[in-house]
C-alpha cells in the first residue's frame, strides 16, 4: 500500500516550511562563515521547528565538523547538508503498513481524546478501501458515545462496515465481535479503535492492554499493526505519549495527525532520534483523502523546499 502526493505534502508543510525558510533566508547567505554565531543561529531556527535538542546537537556537530573538514566552505551549502543529513536518518524507517500473510489484518489504533484518532482511523480505512481491500471498523472507544457515533458517520461515509455496541459496553467484547465478522464475512482488514481517556492514565493502559489480549487470543499474532495516532500541534509532547503508549501496547507506527495545522512538522525527526518508532502516515487536512504514507526524501525536500 502507498499513496502518496507531492503536492499534499508541501501544503501540509506549509506552516513548518515558512518559519523554516524566514530563518533560512536570513543566516545561510553566500559567503558567511560558519563560526559560532552562524552555528548558535541554526540551532535555534531547529529548535523552533521542534526538530528536538538531540537531533539538533548532532547536526550541529556534524557541520561543524564537515566544514571544519572542509565538505562545505561557507554558509550558503548549509542547506544541502542539512537535508542530506536528515534523509539519511529518516531512512531507515520501514514506513509500510505490515499486513497478516493471512487475512484478516488487524490494525489496533491508539491515542489521546483530541488527537485525531476517530478521523485518522476513518481516513487509514478510505485509503485502505481505495487499494482494493476490504474494511471493517470496530467501535471499541465505547467510553464515549461521540467517538461510536462519529466512527459510524464516517463508516457511512466513506462506505465500510462497522461493529459496534451501546456506549459503555466493554470494548473487548466489540474487538471480538468485530472479528468474528470479519471472519465469516471474509474482510481484509479490521480497525480497533479504542480507548482515549479514562479515570487514570493506569486505567487507560490496563484497558488497551486487554483488547490487546483479546484480538490476540481470537487470531494468533494479532495485532498485526499497532497504530498510534499523534497530533503534530502539540510538539515534544507528542513524544512524551509515545514512549507511555509503547510500554503498555508496544506501538509499531504512528499516525502523525493536522500537520498542516502546526509550524512544528520537525517533530518528525525528533520522534526518529528520541523513540525511534516510524512515522507510518501523515495527515496533511480535513477531507478523508487527506492522509497519505510517510516518504523520508519527500518530507524533507518538503520541508526545507
Amino acid at each position: 500500500m502507498a499513496w502518496f502526493s507531492l503536492g499534499k505534502l508541501k501544503e501540509g508543510l506549509q506552516k513548518t516550511r515558512a518559519k523554516l525558510a524566514a530563518g533560512m533566508k536570513a543566516i545561510l547567505t553566500i559567503g558567511r562563515k560558519i563560526d559560532a554565531e552562524c552555528l548558535d543561529e541554526i540551532e535555534e531556527m531547529l529548535l523552533a521547528s521542534d526538530i528536538g535538542p538531540q537531533v539538533t546537537m548532532k547536526i550541529i556537530g556534524d557541520l561543524q565538523q564537515a566544514y571544519k573538514d572542509k565538505k562545505i566552505e561557507d554558509a550558503s551549502q548549509v542547506l544541502a547538508f542539512l537535508k542530506s543529513e536528515l534523509k539519511e536518518s529518516l531512512r531507515g524507517w520501514d514506513a509500510e503498513i505490515q499486513f497478516s500473510p493471512t487475512p484478516p489484518t488487524v490494525i489496533l489504533v491508539a491515542g489521546v481524546n483530541g488527537s485525531g484518532k476517530t478521523t485518522s482511523i476513518a481516513k487509514l480505512a478510505n485509503l485502505l478501501k481505495k487499494d482494493g481491500k476490504q474494511v471493517l471498523l470496530a467501535a471499541s472507544d465505547t467510553f464515549r458515545a461521540a467517538a461510536v457515533e462519529q466512527l459510524e458517520i464516517w463508516s457511512q461515509r466513506i462506505g465500510v462496515d462497522i461493529v459496534r455496541h451501546q456506549t459503555g459496553a466493554d470494548p473487548g467484547a466489540v474487538a471480538f465481535d468485530a472479528l468474528e465478522a470479519a471472519l465469516a464475512r471474509g474482510s481484509d482488514v479490521v480497525i480497533v479503535d479504542t480507548a482515549g481517556r479514562l479515570h487514570t492514565e493506569r486505567n487507560l493502559m490496563n484497558e488497551l492492554q486487554k483488547i490487546h489480549r483479546v484480538v490476540g487470543k481470537k487470531i494468533p499474532g494479532a495485532p498485526h499493526e499497532v497504530l498510534l495516532v499523534l497530533d503534530a500541534t502539540t510538539g515534544q509532547n507528542a513524544v512524551s505519549q509515545a514512549k507511555l503508549f509503547t510500554q503498555a501496547i508496544g506501538v509499531t507506527g504512528i499516525i502523525l495527525a493536522k500537520l498542516d495545522g502546526t509550524a512544528k512538522g520537525g517533530i518528525v525527526l525528533g520522534m526518529r532520534n528520541q523513540i525511534d518508532i516510524p512515522v507510518k502516515l501523515v495527515g496533511v487536512g480535513e477531507k478523508a483523502e487527506d492522509i497519505q504514507t510517510f516518504n523520508a526524501d519527500a518530507f524533507v525536500d518538503a520541508l526545507f523546499e
